[in-house]
């Protein structure tokens, strides 16, 4: 039986032409974008945001909106907490990182930095676990349909248990590599990086319905983030204006997916 040759999705790839629009428009307006330091940055500065969107996808793309009312405001609680025990006064390695953390979030192994390492070895295993293995084909199953999954056998409850115990668990690295790169514990590191994370997720091509996404996309949406601010930043806009922009493309994302979703329907 002749196979017939699978096409190459335009709209399935949207997010990587997206990517490479944006850095080649950035790398026309200004020839520092290009500049090893600067791709060096990029790459630092998103490998922490991509662990925190892989675990995100866990969520999202596989889960549902709703249960983010609960999330967010655990997230409030606990930042709470963390002020509550710390008072607010930040670790440093003067007062008890030590030198090997430290090094974590300077030194490079192959002339790559530690922190890029880290990202790419978990977006190989993890699409391994999400696409290859019964797990995460009942992560998908569940996202796509609770009743239906259920009905199929599929242990709900505990897939759903799972996916936030991943989403912790990348954020808690997440939080270590951040630490390690700001080579200090600071209690205020890290806000609304939960928001970017979610629109890099859909800006990847994640729906917010569920049943949709993968993880290599997402990280492709942190890079579309990153990038943006990058450029902005060498273009010396306002840093007001940055978060502008950056709000903007949140919602921009947030509609797109909207309006992605009807049209599937």
């Amino acid at each position: 039986m002749k196979r017939t040759p699978r096409r190459w999705n335009i709209a399935g790839q949207m997010p990587l032409i997206s990517l490479i629009v944006l850095c080649a428009a950035t790398a026309l307006l200004t020839n520092r974008f290009l500049s090893p330091f600067n791709l060096t940055n990029i790459l630092v500065q998103s490998s922490i945001m991509a662990v925190i969107a892989m675990g995100m996808t866990f969520v999202i793309a596989f889960f549902n909106v709703n249960p983010f009312i609960t999330t967010l405001g655990t997230m409030v609680l606990v930042r709470g907490v963390v002020f509550l025990i710390t008072g607010g006064a930040p670790v440093s390695g003067e007062t008890g990182l030590p030198a090997e953390f430290i090094a974590f979030g300077s030194e490079r192994f192959l002339g790559i930095h530690y922190l890029v390492w880290v990202p790419a070895v978990l977006l190989a295993v993890l699409s391994f676990v999400l696409h290859a293995t019964p797990y995460g084909r009942r992560v998908y199953a569940t996202g796509g349909g609770r009743e239906a999954a259920y009905l199929a056998g599929v242990p709900v409850r505990r897939v759903i248990a799972s996916t936030y115990v991943w989403c912790g668990a990348l954020a808690g690295v997440a939080g270590v590599m951040l630490a390690a790169r700001l080579q200090s514990g600071q209690p205020t590191a890290g806000e609304f990086y939960e928001l970017t994370a979610i629109a890099a997720v859909v800006l990847g091509g994640a729906s917010l319905q569920g049943g949709e996404g993968t993880l290599y996309k997402s990280v492709i949406g942190v890079f579309i983030m990153i990038v943006l601010g990058n450029a902005l930043n060498l273009l010396n806009v306002d840093s007001y204006w940055q978060r502008v922009a950056v709000g903007a493309v949140i919602i921009a994302a947030a509609a797109a997916e909207r309006l992605r979703s009807h049209t599937s329907q």
